[in-house]
């Protein structure tokens, strides 16, 4: 995304994951700016994505990588009987009450990483269908995660935004600073 994550305090590590990951989380809000529940649900891709299903997605994988790493279960099971669900609002779903789940499960994971005595600290990610072997994952692996699994959807999010209304990555970031580009 379009945005400037300035350098951590000198020693910072876990400050500089956590603002790359902030910036990416940046990305998937913009996209969703001045939009309606309807044009956020719109697929206007050859992609079966939406913007409200990218902001589901990543709001969900955050907050379940950040439970496993505490060992506990993730909020939503996700498995091949639902995962269709992941990618899209479904009963009384909105794109403003994932908006502010997403500021809950980010504000838990800046609590988590900070906490943790170390990032060289593990955890065990069993084996799913989506993950090949058990394995034990360092929190720096987890956030180096976090930051490509929600740079790659907020890439998705700025094309399906601009075949949606035409928005550029520059415009949102213009329109949210209140300023322009020239």
């Amino acid at each position: 995304m379009v945005t400037h994550v300035p350098a951590e305090t000198r020693g910072d590590e876990r400050g500089a994951l956590l603002a790359f990951i902030e910036e990416q989380r940046g990305g998937i809000r913009r996209s969703v700016l001045g939009l309606t529940d309807e044009q956020a649900t719109s697929r206007p891709s050859a992609s079966e994505l939406s913007l409200a299903g990218l902001l589901k997605h990543v709001a969900e994988i955050e907050q379940g990588w950040i439970a496993r790493a505490k060992g506990e279960p993730p909020a939503v099971h996700r498995d091949e009987s639902n995962w269709h669900e992941c990618f899209r609002l479904v009963g009384d779903e909105t794109v403003e009450s994932f908006l502010a789940y997403y500021e809950k499960v980010a504000a838990e994971t800046e609590s988590f990483i900070r906490a943790v005595p170390s990032l060289d600290d593990t955890f065990l990610m069993a084996k799913t269908s989506w993950n090949p072997r058990d394995e034990w994952l360092s929190m720096r692996w987890l956030c180096l995660h976090l930051i490509r699994e929600t740079a790659r959807h907020a890439g998705h999010a700025d094309i399906v935004r601009e075949s949606l209304d035409g928005a550029t990555a520059f415009e949102l970031v213009a329109k949210e600073q209140g300023s322009s580009w020239e």
